[in-house]
């Protein structure tokens, strides 16, 4: 392979991310990030169980009675139940393109949540060819204030460790 293909290739960094302020005040945070992976593979791992262990969380279920809610937990030995897990709600699923999701549950003592349970996060997958799929999380309905302003310091830095971690989780090094 050619030095100019490898680097071609090679891990693109997560981008800083835009944050716009929309006509009622909140905020839109996106950050972008291409993988080196098709999007079938890509779309696998941002929407199953599997696909978040493989990256986000070492355990997550989805519910028996609501397949639209996946709950994780950061501790490995959590139980589904546990008081610290997190819980989302899938919204819109358009397979292979696009997921739209809210936290509904965060753990106990969780700053903001209030807040941010009104924020929606959505994974745009865009390919750029048959190995590498340009990811794009965007963050919808920041609040402005103090909150919302927490939020979007926690979650400029927390989005972009978690699609590091897809992209890892995917092949870049």
């Amino acid at each position: 392979m050619s030095l100019l293909l490898a680097m071609m290739l090679a891990a693109t960094p997560v981008s800083e991310p835009t944050v716009k302020v929309e006509a009622d005040g909140s905020r839109t945070m996106t950050h972008k990030l291409v993988v080196k992976a098709g999007q079938a593979e890509t779309w696998a791992a941002i929407a199953s169980e599997a696909g978040w262990e493989s990256w986000a969380v070492p355990v997550a279920w989805t519910s028996a009675t609501d397949s639209d809610l996946l709950e994780t937990s950061y501790d490995p030995a959590a139980a589904p139940g546990n008081p610290n897990n997190i819980t989302q709600r899938f919204l819109v699923r358009v397979p292979g393109r696009m997921l739209a999701f809210r936290t509904v549950k965060a753990p106990q003592g969780f700053p903001h949540f209030d807040t941010y349970a009104k924020v929606t996060s959505v994974f745009e997958l865009e390919p750029m060819d048959e190995k590498r799929t340009k990811v794009t999380l965007t963050g919808v309905g920041y609040a402005p204030g103090a909150a919302g302003d927490a939020l979007l310091g926690f979650f400029k830095n927390g989005n972009a460790t978690a699609l590091e971690a897809l992209g890892r989780s995917l092949g870049d090094d």
